[in-house]
Order: structure tokens, then C-alpha cells, then sequence
């Protein structure tokens, strides 16, 4: 959280639309699996790494995330499309590969480079428009100050321009 007076820019997120447009070019198992934690489950590329077979609940479809930010434990639900591919754990490949990976692959799907923390914002910005309550994305997200899970509350300009068009029909 920010305590100056400097404006807080806005997190780079991309639409599910592109999200998908993304998996389509990614065929290395471990890089799909890698970017839909991220945008599914909003784990940071860190948690992603560091994830084992050990760590799967498949009866509760949990994720144990061990040791996250701030060296704190959390149980992060995964959606049952996701049971199949956690097969390729554990990960063979750094932050730094999966990193480079997003890179090349997102200027070749999305026509712009995004980060591994774009599916991370993506993630909760999709939960959240989705109708999420914000304290199940704090959870989801691991923040400890609702403040911080509060950026992705933004609203777009189209989805602004949608509600104005029905008011006003």
C-alpha cells in the first residue's frame, strides 16, 4: 500500500478471450499448466515453481501453497478442468524459463509482451467482474490487507460505457 501521494497505476490484465488466445500457441505441457495457475488459481510465479505432487488435494481440489510471500501457507482451490494437467508437477523449469516463455509467447498470440503477474491480475480482475466477493479474492490471492486486493476493483471503460448505455436505453 501506498502512504504517498503518488497516482496508482492501474495492473496490465488481459480478457479470458486472450487468455485462451494464449493456450492455443503454448504447447509445452509444463508452460500451459505454468500460465493456467496463474490465471486460473492467480499464483504467483514463485508459488507455480514451487508446487509438488504432494501438494494436490484432488478429493478437495486444493492446492497447498507452502511457504508463499511473506512465508505464509494458504489452500488455494483449483477448478476440476485443471485435474489433468497438474499431472506434469513437478515443474523441470525455472521462473526465468517460464518468464521468457509468456514473453515470446504472448507477442505471438496478443500481437504484446505480458508478464507471468499479468495472469496473477488478470485472475483476480476476472473473479471480481465475475461477481466474486472481494474476500474470497483476498483469500484466493494469499493478501493479508484487503487494501491490496482492492487495485483490481478497477472498472474498464467499456464495462463503465455498458452501464450507461442501460441506464439510459
Amino acid at each position: 500500500m501506498r502512504y504517498d501521494n503518488r497516482p496508482q497505476k492501474l495492473p496490465d490484465v488481459i480478457s479470458i478471450e486472450e487468455f485462451n488466445e494464449l493456450l492455443k500457441v503454448t504447447k509445452k505441457p509444463h508452460n500451459r499448466l505454468a500460465f493456467k495457475l496463474g490465471f486460473l488459481c492467480g499464483l504467483r510465479i514463485s508459488e507455480v515453481v514451487k508446487l509438488l505432487p504432494e501438494d494436490i488435494d484432488l478429493n478437495r481440489k486444493m492446492l497447498f501453497i507452502r511457504d508463499a510471500k511473506g512465508g505464509k501457507d494458504r489452500y488455494v482451490p483449483f477448478p476440476s478442468a485443471l485435474t489433468r494437467d497438474l499431472k506434469v508437477l513437478p515443474f523441470k523449469i525455472g521462473k526465468r524459463a517460464i518468464q521468457k516463455s509468456i514473453s515470446i509467447l504472448s507477442e505471438k498470440a496478443l500481437k504484446k509482451k505480458i508478464h507471468f503477474h499479468t495472469l496473477r491480475h488478470s485472475s483476480a480482475t476476472y473473479y471480481l467482474h465475475k461477481g466474486m466477493d472481494i474476500r474470497y479474492v483476498q483469500q484466493l490471492l494469499g493478501h493479508s490487507n484487503l487494501n491490496t486486493t482492492q487495485i483490481y476493483t478497477h472498472i474498464s471503460p467499456d464495462n463503465l460505457q455498458n452501464k450507461m448505455d442501460e441506464i439510459w436505453k
